[in-house]
């Protein structure tokens, strides 16, 4: 089957708002939940727990909903490549680099990832991004460095120093060791996997992909976690497994099958944006459930989140406010946006 974008199917992400902020939100919200049991588990065991039931549960839905299954070789080597970057390696690099960093630092480097789904998407599929679209990413990526780096930077302004980074960290074994090149690495993985699901899709049904690539990622981590792991589950509490259970339903099935659907008929570069949104549904929920502050800095950068969403979901709108030239001088027409479907480029 060929279920390409602009096989048909069309979608606007500016007019379908809740459904469009839904990923973002459920991640948030699922981070929130999860805050207080993340040290009674292990991570290869809870990054299983998120991907393998969830798998489950899309594929009962996909079923349910008469989507078709995957069928063919070239379907499931597909599958399996994004099920290795986007199940295995995305979660597999994310568990790790969180127990190896602080959650500020890691917020900022996972939620990078928009940047990199640009660069890509430009490429790959003509999507024009445009100086509105580039001067947004800025905007996002100078928000969420102020929600994730602010305690950092108020504990050391108060202490009169300057940033400081720890012996060894501009080495790459360092680099590693202290989980950030980990948190990059997630980062990455997701974005390669997100623009994945646009080849996936050519040969299978987005959910139904979705589900398989959850199921056929799991397997190795929780495998893994068998093989250098202990006591993954005997220090969960009632709260610890209803939290997982928010995460696995919300937070990974439905999460990710709304946000993988969506990254198969619209537009990856403002899809992939609001992915700055994470942290911000976060920090809130976090300060009305947990008690949580926000500080001046952090609202700062709430603030500057939202400028870079509307930058880049109103770029194409606002250049021809002021003019179509403004866009050409960063993104010349490519020849490759020829051959490329016009819902690649058009659907912002």
């Amino acid at each position: 089957m060929d279920n390409a974008p602009g096989s048909g199917q069309s979608f606007n992400l500016t007019k379908s708002s809740l459904l469009v902020i839904a990923p973002f939100f459920l991640w948030g919200t699922a981070m929130v939940a999860m805050k207080g049991s993340i040290d009674q588990t292990t991570p290869l065991f809870l990054a299983s727990l998120r991907l393998l039931p969830a798998g489950v549960l899309v594929l009962v839905a996909a079923g349910l909903m008469g989507r078709p299954q995957p069928a063919g070789w070239r379907a499931w080597l597909w599958i399996s490549l994004f099920a290795f970057v986007d199940g295995t390696l995305f979660q597999g690099f994310l568990a790790e680099g969180l127990q190896r960093t602080g959650a500020g630092l890691g917020s900022v480097m996972i939620d990078s990832q928009p940047l990199a789904v640009a660069i890509m998407a430009r490429f790959l599929f003509g999507e024009v991004v445009g100086l509105f679209g580039w001067l947004g990413l800025g905007f996002g990526i100078s928000g969420i460095s102020l929600l994730g780096l602010s305690d950092i930077w108020e504990q050391n302004m108060l202490a009169g120093q300057p940033m400081q980074f720890a012996p060894g960290s501009i080495s790459i074994a360092g680099f590693f060791q202290q989980g950030t090149g980990l948190m990059l690495m997630a980062a990455l993985s997701m974005a390669v996997g997100t623009v994945l699901i646009r080849y996936v899709c050519r040969h299978a049904d987005p959910i139904s992909a979705t589900g398989w690539h959850m199921i056929l990622g799991g397997i190795p981590l929780l495998i893994q976690s068998g093989l250098t792991e202990s006591e993954q589950w005997q220090h969960l509490a009632i709260g610890d497994w209803g939290a997982i259970a928010y995460s696995t339903v919300f937070g990974s099935a439905i999460a990710y099958g709304i946000f993988f659907y969506l990254a198969s008929i619209g537009n990856l570069t403002s899809l992939s944006a609001l992915t700055f949104l994470t942290p911000v549904f976060a920090l809130v929920f976090g300060n009305l459930f947990l008690g949580e502050v926000l500080s001046p800095i952090q609202w700062f950068g709430v603030g500057l989140t939202l400028i870079s969403i509307y930058l880049v979901n109103q770029r194409q709108i606002l250049a021809q406010k002021i003019g179509r030239s403004m866009p050409e001088t960063l993104d010349a027409a490519p020849t490759i946006a020829a051959s490329q479907p016009e819902t690649d480029s058009r659907s912002a």
